[in-house]
């Protein structure tokens, strides 16, 4: 009899466990799509990443040409990789590879390279023959060519028993790699702060947005203010905007955090070292704008789910695969390299405001791309509007239980 009973209390469970198909998904489905939609993003995203600058051909400008390596470097320009050029450089072209977009390498070997090699006596306590590669890291095609030089160099250099040094820097302010610091952490940042600065909009709007409405389905009140004399459009936009405005305390507050964060990360307490963040008022300004129009669509989103929802606990479950999308769309800029420069990227809703931050961090944006995703968020807020009225006035979805 007690075996009955209890099946009977797992039978009960299981059939209000598959039998909210919310529930199932949220529960079983999602965090399997969820782990699966990452890693394969995370792959694809790094196999973009490793074959980044494939089809851009990198010039190798190599000063001092030697022998015993004019095989193996020319074998570059034969595979398509590089164009290689034989030719004295200075420092004004060194200088040059501080343009990111720059597609180019300069090698200089010592003059008498093989001679030089052959004397040295690693024994002798002297400075080894000293081989310079130049490049830019910001540059993936230029990061490219030059790992493929500096792995030839080194198996050659192992041959021969260390008998020269590649990239040895002879003083505290020679630098190899012309990639600015300014290009490095704004590319850094640009890949890092979307995706925090999203999730804390969305747990703001999270917080408050599915009890707005649903809850008042719940405790009864909604009935009330579907009869006062006002239009139903007007109770749709006062929802949204007030929303807005209260979630939009967490952008400022996200907003805040960047703007006081940013000095300690341009000076290092124990190595006051200029990073060379440059961001202007109107950087500032384009961030704050992004962030506006992205709570807009967040708490428009929230409230039409929350509206079809039964009480404040379906809200909560019916907004989990929407939490989803926003994860999904805050990593993309992770693995990839640079920004979208398809102006139809900044038309997709929730992605764009994350591309906008990315670029305006990594120096990259337009004016174009930030005014088109504030302008079509609105436009996406004002369908919202207009799809929440058709809601209030279906008493099917305001009265459901």
């Amino acid at each position: 009899m007690r075996k009955s009973n209890t099946w009977t209390i797992v039978s009960k469970e299981f059939a209000r466990f598959f039998g909210d198909r919310q529930l199932l998904f949220t529960t079983v489905i999602m965090p399997g799509l969820l782990i699966y939609i990452i890693y394969s993003l995370m792959g694809s995203g790094m196999a973009r990443i490793a074959t980044e600058g494939r089809d851009e051909l990198v010039t190798l400008t190599v000063e001092n040409m030697p022998a015993s390596l004019s095989l193996e470097l020319n074998d570059l320009q034969s595979q398509q990789e590089a164009i290689v050029v034989e030719a004295a450089f200075g420092q004004d072209e060194i200088d040059a590879l501080g343009d990111k977009d720059l597609n180019a390498v300069l090698l200089r070997f010592p003059p008498d390279f093989d001679q030089q090699v052959d004397a040295y006596l690693p024994a002798s306590g002297l400075p080894a023959p000293n081989v310079e590669i130049y490049h830019n890291s910001a540059n993936n095609a230029s990061a490219r060519i030059y790992a493929q030089v500096e792995q030839l160099l080194s198996d050659y250099e192992a041959s021969l028993s260390n008998r020269f040094d590649v990239n040895r820097a002879d003083s505290p302010e020679q630098s190899f790699d012309q990639a600015s610091m300014d290009d490095v952490v704004g590319d850094l940042l640009g890949k890092l702060l979307p995706m925090l600065i999203v999730m804390m909009i969305f747990s703001g709007v999270m917080s408050i947005a599915p009890s707005a409405i649903a809850g008042e389905k719940e405790r009864g009140t909604i009935a009330t203010l579907l009869v006062t004399p006002m239009r139903r459009n007007e109770l749709a936009l006062g929802k949204i905007v007030s929303l807005s405005a209260l979630s939009l305390l967490s952008g400022i507050s996200s907003f805040v955090g960047i703007v006081l964060s940013l000095p300690k990360m341009i000076h290092n307490s124990e190595a006051p070292v200029d990073l060379g963040l440059n961001y202007t008022f109107a950087d500032y300004a384009s961030i704050l704008a992004v962030i506006f129009a992205t709570v807009l669509i967040m708490s428009t989103a929230v409230s039409l789910l929350s509206a079809l929802a039964r009480d404040t606990k379906n809200a909560s479950t019916m907004v989990m695969p929407l939490m989803l999308v926003v994860m999904l769309a805050g990593l993309v800029p992770m693995f990839q390299s640079g920004t979208a420069t398809n102006p139809l990227v900044y038309l997709i809703p929730f992605y764009n405001g994350i591309e906008s931050m990315a670029g305006i961090f990594a120096h990259e944006a337009s004016w174009s791309a930030v005014w088109t995703t504030v302008v079509s968020d609105l436009a996406y807020t004002a369908l919202g509007v207009w799809g929440l009225t058709r809601m209030f006035n279906s008493e099917k979805i305001m009265f459901s239980r």
